[in-house]
C-alpha cells in the first residue's frame, strides 16, 4: 500500500501535515529523504486534480492547473539537495526566474503559476511557499475589432472556395462556421461555451441559449436576427446529427482549438491584421454594446460575470469614443 495514501484523508480532518515536521518524522524512521523521497507526487498530483474537478471547475483550468503543476515537479526532479524548507523554497525561486530568463513567459503566467503551485503545496499541507508573494498581474486589454471588421470576418465564409468542393459535407462545415462566428459575437460567448453547446439548449424561436457557465452558473444569453436565420439553416441542413450543435466532419463535438485556428483562418482571409481570437469577439461584443449605450449591468448579466468590476475591464471604451461623449456633451 502507498505509504502516503492516507495523507489526504488527514489533511481534510484537520492534522497539520508541515514539511519539517514530516521531514523529522521520516529522518527518525530511517535515512534522511529529499521532498521528492517524502512524498509521493505523482499521487499527490492525481488527488489535487480530482479535487478540482469535485469543486466543478472547468476542464480548460483543470488542464491548465495540471500542465503547471507537472512542469513544476520535472523542473524539481533535476533539483539536488531538497532536505528541507529553504532549499524547497530556493528551488521555487529558481524556476519561476526560469520561466522568466528562458521561457520568457508573461507576467500573468507568472502570477498564476505562483498562484497554482502555491494552492497545491496548501491542499497536500506541505507549508513552503506561504512566504512567497503573489506577483501583481498585468491589466493588457485585447484590441477589440470594429462593426466592419467584424462583418467582414464573418462573410469571409462565403470566400472560402476550398478547393472549389461544394458537396453537401463541405457546404454544412461552411454554414457551421459561419453560424459560430456570428453567434461568438452576437452573444458573447466564451469559446468552453460554445464547443458544450447541446441542441436543446437552444431556442431559435425567442433568440435565446440557456448556458451553464463559470462554477456552474446558469443564464441566458441572446442572438440576433441575421444569426437565428444562419442557426435554423445549418440545424435543417447539417450533414451529421447528435446532442451537441457544432460538430466536426466526423460527427464529434468540435474542440476549443479548432474554433481558434478557424477564426484565425477567416481573420487572414477576410485581411483583417489584427489578432482575432474567441476571446476578441467576446471583448468586441461587449465594447459595441457599450458604444450603442446598453446598461453596464445589463452587459454584466450576458457575459455571465460576479463582478461588475470585471466587466468593467472587458469593455474599455476608445478613446475616439469618449471624445466623440465628450464633444457632444458641450460644457463650453
Amino acid at each position: 500500500m502507498n505509504p502516503y495514501s492516507s495523507k489526504i484523508e488527514k489533511m481534510h480532518s484537520g492534522e497539520s501535515k508541515g514539511f519539517h515536521d514530516h521531514i523529522h518524522r521520516e529522518t527518525q524512521q530511517g535515512d534522511r529523504k529529499t521532498l521528492l523521497e517524502a512524498y509521493d507526487f505523482p499521487d499527490m498530483i492525481e488527488e489535487y486534480l480530482i479535487e478540482l474537478e469535485i469543486r466543478n471547475y472547468s476542464r480548460n483550468t483543470i488542464k491548465t492547473y495540471k500542465s503547471i503543476v507537472n512542469n513544476f515537479y520535472r523542473f524539481l526532479l533535476d533539483e539536488k539537495d531538497l532536505y528541507d524548507e529553504r532549499r524547497v523554497l530556493r528551488s521555487f525561486k529558481k524556476y519561476i526566474q526560469y520561466l522568466k530568463r528562458d521561457k520568457n513567459v508573461s507576467q500573468n503566467y507568472i502570477y498564476l503559476v505562483t498562484v497554482v503551485v502555491k494552492k497545491f503545496f496548501e491542499f497536500n499541507n506541505i507549508n513552503i511557499l506561504d512566504e512567497v508573494k503573489t506577483p501583481k498581474r498585468t491589466k493588457s486589454l485585447p484590441k477589440s475589432l470594429n462593426e466592419t471588421e467584424v462583418q467582414n470576418l464573418i462573410h469571409a465564409v462565403d470566400c472560402d472556395n476550398h478547393e472549389n468542393d461544394d458537396s453537401p459535407l463541405q457546404r454544412s462545415i461552411k454554414l457551421r462556421n459561419k453560424v459560430i462566428l456570428a453567434l461568438l459575437y452576437s452573444s458573447g460567448l466564451r469559446v468552453s461555451e460554445l464547443v458544450s453547446l447541446k441542441v436543446d439548449e437552444v431556442d431559435p424561436g425567442d433568440r435565446t441559449i440557456r448556458i451553464r457557465g463559470k462554477g456552474e452558473k446558469d443564464r441566458i444569453v441572446l442572438f440576433d436576427e441575421e444569426t437565428k436565420s444562419l442557426m435554423e439553416s445549418y440545424l435543417d441542413t447539417r450533414v451529421n446529427q447528435g446532442e451537441y450543435l457544432f460538430l466536426n466532419r466526423f460527427g464529434n463535438p468540435i474542440t476549443p482549438r479548432y474554433v481558434q485556428m478557424m477564426i484565425k483562418n477567416y481573420a487572414e482571409l477576410a485581411g483583417i491584421k489584427k489578432k482575432v481570437t474567441p476571446h476578441i469577439l467576446r471583448h468586441s461584443f461587449a465594447t459595441h454594446l457599450l458604444k450603442n449605450g446598453v446598461d453596464i449591468r445589463a452587459i454584466q448579466q450576458l457575459l455571465g460575470h460576479s463582478n461588475l468590476s470585471t466587466t468593467q475591464i472587458y469593455t474599455s471604451v476608445d478613446m475616439q469614443t469618449l471624445r466623440n461623449v465628450y464633444d457632444r456633451a458641450k460644457l463650453m
